[in-house]
Order: structure tokens, then sequence, then C-alpha cells
């Protein structure tokens, strides 16, 4: 991120876009945690882990004389970015499911406030069906796509077995080597896909309207609606089921 004369860096148009009086996005990231989560250590992670990955979660985005949004450093102040919740105590894991949903349906309604950097922490230290405790993450995306954001995420976390050794995930590159053939039938077969979908894509959005389903109601104004979080959890192999079903490439596919 270059920075002028002023110590200003300019803000994207993306992050413009995603950040204005029309609209204001998030990405809402759950940790799940083992162990019951311990303030001091959350506190040290954000302070000399996440703060330094992105020079964005010390900035906040400021207008010039011109229109023009540019990203100003500002001091942290970390009590000012987290939020521990408290729920009756005593309950069963079951219903701290539904405080937890309850709780983030209701924060993910909220907009940023402006004069401070764009993200919250949120520690959930009561026992849920799938965790002893929980850490949301809610970053604004004007700081960045969910994919770079989810990455500076995962590289706060450790190795549970060794922890001097960075986070890794298993490979889903096959044991057995492709000869020339398969490997340029999957090529063209990618590239084939990806305009195809691109078309289509562009079809849709200036044509062709979605059907109304379960999910999807086309009511106008849904988006200015309050939103309601519903959790599922899906096994690998119920997801590789879907996707025969489907019939996704592999090339496309993200298991």
């Amino acid at each position: 991120m270059e920075h002028n004369k002023e110590g200003l860096a300019p803000a994207s148009p993306s992050a413009q876009y995603f950040n204005s009086s029309a609209l204001s996005i998030s990405i809402i990231a759950v940790l799940e945690s083992e162990v019951p989560i311990n303030d001091e250590n959350a506190m040290s992670l954000l302070k000399d882990v996440f703060l330094p990955i992105n020079p964005r979660f010390s900035s906040i985005m400021v207008e010039n004389e011109k229109g023009e949004k540019q990203w100003k450093k500002v001091e942290i102040k970390l009590e000012d970015h987290i939020d521990i919740p408290v729920f009756p105590t005593g309950l069963s894991p079951t219903s701290y499911d539904k405080y937890l949903d309850d709780y983030i349906s209701n924060m993910a309604m909220d907009r940023f406030p402006q004069h401070k950097p764009l993200w919250e922490v949120h520690i959930v230290k009561y026992p849920t069906s799938n965790a002893a405790g929980n850490i949301i993450f809610k970053l604004h995306h004007a700081l960045g796509d969910g994919y770079s954001l989810m990455g500076s995420l995962l590289s706060c976390l450790q190795r549970a077995n060794n922890p001097s050794l960075p986070l890794t995930f298993p490979s889903h590159q096959s044991s057995k080597p492709k000869n020339g053939k398969e490997s340029m039938s999957q090529f063209f077969s990618l590239i084939f896909n990806s305009v195809s979908d691109f078309g289509w894509s562009m079809l849709k959005s200036i044509s062709i309207e979605d059907d109304r389903t379960p999910i999807r109601s086309g009511n106008e104004g849904l988006e200015y609606q309050p939103i309601v979080l519903s959790t599922m959890i899906f096994s690998l192999d119920c997801i590789k089921h879907i996707k025969d079903k489907l019939g996704v490439v592999r090339s496309a596919s993200t298991i």
C-alpha cells in the first residue's frame, strides 16, 4: 500500500464502493475453539499477530477535498474493537447455539463507525454444541476480498501438534501422474467452462432473472431487511455426493 506525502494511501475503487452511504458489506468469520478462550491470549494474538498483517487493520477511510477516499493510519485501541457478549449462565450447549446465532444475526446488521478501523472481534465464552468458545471476526469488505482476509486470519493460527510449523491443509492433487492428453483435455475443459459460466452470468444479469425458490424470494428491497443466521454442517462425503449429482467438473471443484 503506497502512501503520499501526507501519509495517506489511496483507497481502491472497490474499497470505496463497499464503504459508502448506500452500501456497507462485511465478512464474518467464526473460529471455534476446543478449549475455553483466554482474554489475555486473544488480546496478545490480535496485537502481535493480527494487526501487523495488513496496514488497513490500523487505518480509517477519510475523504479529501476532492471527494477521493484514502486510508489514514491511526493509533489502535484494542478495547474499542473487542466485544464480549453476556448470555444467561447455566444453559445447555444447544441453548447457546440459538443465542450465538441470534447474536451474529443482530451484529451483522450493524454498520461500522467511520472514526475507527473497520473491523471487530467478538469473543463468545459460552460452550455451544460444536465448541467450548467462539471468536467472531467481523471485517469490512473494504479491507480486502474474502480470499485475502481468510488468508490473513488463517496465518494467525498455529498447528496444534507443532506450533513452530505453519498451518497447512491436505492437498487435493492426485497421486497418479497425468499424461499429456489428459492434461490438455483438462485445460480446454477449464477454458470452456470458464467462458460458458461467464457468458451465462452476463446473460442472466442483463435479460434473465433467477427463478424464485425457498432460498431466493425475489422480493424488492430484500437487502434492507433484517437477516437471520442459520447454520448447517455437511460432511465432505456429502459435498462430494452433491458435486457428483450436479455433474460438477473436477477442474472447477473446490473439493
